[in-house]
């Protein structure tokens, strides 16, 4: 699992610049970047997480999800 050392660094995914779909909230768009973040919230302990960012279908501002939230779009 992702470590502190891992913050922010990107992971390759198969499915990068490919349509997705976020099952969690039904956005779809491009999927940008999945990286590893502190997904903890103030005060917790650290949660290391990989992190996707979908860029919604027209463009706008990218939302963020877990990455096992995305799905390929055929």
């Amino acid at each position: 699992m992702a470590t502190p050392q891992d913050a922010h660094t990107e992971i390759p995914h198969p499915l990068l610049r490919k349509p997705v779909r976020d099952i969690a909230s039904g956005t779809e768009g491009t999927l940008m970047a999945v990286l590893v973040e502190n997904a903890a919230g103030a005060g917790q302990p650290e949660h290391w997480a990989e992190i996707a960012y979908i860029r919604p279908v027209g463009g706008g501002r990218e939302l963020s999800t877990a990455i096992a939230n995305i799905q390929a779009i055929r």
